[in-house]
């Protein structure tokens, strides 16, 4: 058999590190051209196309050393010439020919622009109207109009879109200031003004009272390197006002906390009578349209001076913003004389409930209700401007592909001003643009003290910057110079090629009910309509994205079953990979999901299409610290399934495979815990691992002939990992002794954490070492949180209720709990009682807990000051300092 590189051995560790590397890079990076959900790294998909098109080191000479792939690797290495060139003649020299690359999931554009820059013949498909647009800025626009065709470029003088796009960028950025600029100008000392505070307010609903609730989740305006600014709510003739301090020139009050707002999970507080409106008539409030906005401050910053300016907004700013309103109803009605269109995107939002949405409880129901007058008026005359561009460069004789492809990036960076330009944004207080953009998270909610940001400010997430920075990924991405690709908007459930057509297909799939991705990006859609649609009409025709074949498990679909549905569709699209994909070519897919319901799914779906998973890879994606900041576990990596068109093993037999499943998977969990794998991701990590026994089979029996589940298949892979790690986690001793419900808490710990996790990880992971999660939830340790597993820790339990327990985990629990008492001689006596006086085992489980532990957790805290308490001959005053 022909095998690759990538089925033999992987760098993991190395290409982990240069991955969390790239998510901190902003420049030139694919990001910065247009938000799109879930993006690969490029560094993963630079090197996983290029070790699957080089042979495996026993096979053949024209391999390559583990070293090579993390030189490949490195963020600096995809436009280094050497590097670059070097790799391609190393792929060509296996045929001599241009392979052919698919990637019919292609989104953002990471992997087919990475197979782009390696020398591939690249083919990129996607549903989403947004994606294709996108796609044509990475993957066909650039290298189509490069005046100076010379292999490599050295400047930005020989790209005719870098002139294109500095010129009427700057014509579009003066055009607009000149007609809109007045309304984000400020009379306070040549200032400029980075955005403006908003409160949403709603009316006490005490009879008595009826006072105006500025809504705020938080008062910071600024808080880094020591200086703090807030707003300071206080009440006057029974109103609520603000008045701004500043740590370098007042004083805080010391019983004043600005992370306690007046509105908490939609239940909002009177600060006038102090009466509370629970959540529903928040939100109620809201669909009625009984409610208001209030500017508050003003945020700006004087040429040539240090730090932010922070001022309570005067009469003088609601001024400017009455005569705003006034003018975007004049200028609405002009374009729509003149152009004969709507320039507001008037079009319904999904209905409630759905995934990703959070804001039509909230009586937002069109996609213009996420702006305010100001936001609108900007963005319909940015939009405006796109389009007279493109009229002008036809008028004067430019050639109208150029011109397409140049109004485009234009209009990409409409949609950056958009991106920060709504009503949910809010005010990042440690600094950067000062306004946090729309799209932080995969969710659209409600943002009651939202900042607007001014899009004239040139130090901020202004039309220039947004310019600025297509320009420095396109100028990036240029260094190396390949032939466009091919794009096509087309579902991934009926591919446009003929059967055996590509020799590779790189994808990263939909993940499951994660990412509403058409909904979401109907965002974006419906503003790239209106400068588009008349321009690329065959991907802009739909009145909102096309939804009816999206592979997502959509709560509220029309279909009974999400699940059924999202399989089904998922499960065709992986047949047409098979059928494209030569018999000699080889696939890698990528899935990062963190609910095993979501790789159950996957899983089946993959294997009932004929593909043969034989290599995966887990790949750590994911910054420490944004995985930290999530209360709800995240995986932080993403597996790499390598997969290949071979014929299966007709009938497999259980006995023998479950054998073959130990062996093989003791020595790759050894493998992925050296490699630094672990939590969540080892049990992830370890299902790859397990497809590759099982997954050679299309059947596989029992002793009674009769069919095994691949649901099985995983439990007994689920139980051979939590043996394993186990053992690691108490190093390899006494796991004999240890009862279910406290094997269960040292792997939640170390898998998880103090996060919670979906039910379903819960009941898999309970069921792996012999227990019904459903029998044991909020008796003890186990809290059914909604859809939610929370474990709880000893400082969330109450001593009485384990006073009757002798499970081992609820007596460490309860002994810590009298330890915070500073009772030590009473810990002494409950532990003798209990068996545990001097118990190795009891220490060790307490140690394994506290390793499994971040270093500010309260649980983590306690168990370290027992443990010294615990040792020989330690003093009182170091058990206490320990402990507290």
């Amino acid at each position: 058999m022909n095998r690759r590189l990538i089925e033999k051995t992987f760098p993991i560790k190395e290409i982990s590190k240069e991955c969390v590397r790239e998510k901190r890079i902003r420049k030139g990076h694919i990001s910065s051209l247009h938000v799109w959900w879930a993006r690969r790294p490029l560094t993963a998909s630079r090197v996983t196309i290029f070790s699957s098109f080089i042979k495996d080191l026993e096979n053949g000479t024209n391999s390559v050393e583990p070293n090579e792939i993390v030189k490949l690797s490195k963020w600096e290495s995809g436009i280094d010439k050497t590097i670059i060139e070097k790799a391609r003649k190393k792929i060509l020299s296996n045929k001599n020919k241009k392979f052919k690359i698919l990637d019919p999931f292609a989104g953002g554009g990471s992997i087919p622009f990475e197979a782009q820059r390696l020398g591939f013949e690249t083919y990129a498909l996607d549903y989403n109207p947004v994606a294709t647009c996108i796609l044509k800025c990475v993957l066909e626009f650039p290298q189509k109009f490069i005046s100076d065709k010379k292999g490599f470029i050295d400047s930005r003088k020989n790209n005719l879109l870098l002139d294109g796009i500095k010129k009427w960028g700057e014509w579009i950025q003066n055009e607009t200031e000149k007609e809109i600029g007045k309304f984000y100008s400020t009379t306070k000392n040549d200032e400029t003004v980075v955005g403006y505070v908003w409160n949403k307010t709603i009316s006490c609903q005490n009879p008595k009272c009826g006072a105006e609730i500025p809504l705020s989740r938080s008062y910071y305006l600024y808080k880094k390197n020591k200086r703090v600014v807030v707003l300071y709510p206080f009440i006057k003739n029974k109103k609520v006002e603000f008045k701004i301090l500043d740590s370098e020139k007042n004083k805080i009050p010391k019983d004043f906390d600005p992370n306690v707002g007046s509105i908490h999970s939609a239940k909002a507080k009177c600060f006038v009578c102090n009466s509370m409106i629970d959540s529903n008539q928040t939100r109620q409030l809201f669909f009625d349209k009984k409610t208001n906005e209030k500017l508050i401050a003003v945020i700006s910053y004087k040429k040539g001076k240090t730090g932010k300016i922070y001022r309570i907004a005067d009469n003088e700013d609601l001024k400017q913003f009455k005569k705003t309103e006034d003018f975007l109803k004049k200028k609405i009605e002009q374009i729509k004389t003149q152009e004969g269109i709507d320039p507001l995107p008037s079009e319904e939002l999904p209905p409630p409930g759905g995934l990703g949405f959070r804001v039509q409880r909230y009586g937002m129901t069109k996609w213009t209700d996420l702006f305010n007058s100001r936001q609108k008026l900007a963005l319909i005359v940015f939009s405006e401007k796109v389009r007279k561009a493109f009229d002008i460069l036809i008028s004067e004789g430019e050639d109208e592909e150029f011109a397409k492809a140049l109004v485009a990036y234009l209009a990409l960076g409409v949609d950056r001003l958009a991106n920060y330009g709504s009503t949910l944004c809010y005010l990042n207080p440690t600094g950067g643009r000062g306004v946090a953009n729309t799209f932080g998270r995969h969710v659209l909610s409600m943002v009651p003290n939202y900042a607007e940001s001014n899009p004239f400010n040139p130090e901020g997430a202004s039309w220039i910057k947004a310019c600025e920075s297509i320009e420095a990924w396109l100028e990036r991405a240029l260094t190396v110079e390949s032939n466009p690709s091919v794009v096509n908007q087309s579902s991934a459930t009926n591919i446009p090629y003929d059967n055996d057509f590509f020799d590779g297909v790189f994808t990263d799939p939909p993940y499951y009910d994660m990412i509403a991705y058409a909904g979401l990006s109907d965002f974006f859609y419906v503003w790239l309509k209106r400068m588009l649609g008349n321009i690329f009409p065959d991907v802009f025709m739909t009145p909102l994205t096309p939804k009816s074949k999206e592979i997502v498990a959509h709560p509220n679909t029309e279909n009974k079953s999400p699940k059924e549905y999202f399989e089904k569709l998922l499960i065709q699209s992986f047949i047409e990979i098979h059928r494209v994909l030569k018999f000699d070519g080889i696939a890698v897919i990528v899935y990062g999901h963190k609910s095993t319901d979501g790789w159950e799914t996957l899983i089946k779906s993959l294997l009932n299409s004929g593909l043969v998973v034989t290599a995966a890879w887990p790949i750590h994606t994911e910054m420490q610290g944004r995985l930290e900041a999530q209360e709800t576990a995240s995986l932080a990596s993403s597996i790499y399934m390598v997969c290949r068109k071979w014929k299966k093993e007709p009938i497999g037999f259980y006995r023998e495979i479950k054998k073959e499943m130990k062996k093989y998977l003791k020595k790759k969990l050894e493998q992925l815990w050296n490699e630094g794998i672990s939590g969540a991701d080892f049990f992830i990590s370890a299902i790859g691992s397990a497809i590759e026994v099982f997954g050679k089979y299309d059947k596989i029996i029992d002793d009674k002939d009769k069919e095994v589940s691949i649901l099985k298949l995983l439990n007994d892979t689920r139980t051979i990992v939590t043996d394993y790690a186990i053992n690691k986690v108490i190093k390899g001793e006494f796991s004999e002794e240890i009862s279910q419900m406290t094997r269960f808490y040292i792997l939640w710990r170390w898998a998880y954490g103090e996060a919670k996790a979906p039910f379903d990880n819960g009941s898999k992971m309970a069921l792996s070492v012999g227990i019904d999660i459903e029998h044991e939830w909020n008796k003890g340790f186990i809290v059914k949180d909604k859809e939610l597993i929370h474990v709880l820790g000893p400082n969330e339990r109450n001593e009485k209720e384990l006073d009757e327990s002798q499970d081992l985990i609820d007596i460490l629990h309860k002994a810590l709990l009298i330890w915070k008492k500073e009772k030590r001689e009473a810990v002494e006596k409950f532990l003798e009682e209990k068996g545990y006086g001097n118990s190795e085992v009891f220490k060790r489980i307490a140690q394994a807990i506290s390793e499994s532990l971040p270093v500010e957790s309260t649980e983590k805290k306690w168990l370290d000051g027992f443990l010294t308490g615990y040792r020989a001959g330690a003093t009182q005053s170091e058990i206490q300092s320990k402990l507290f």
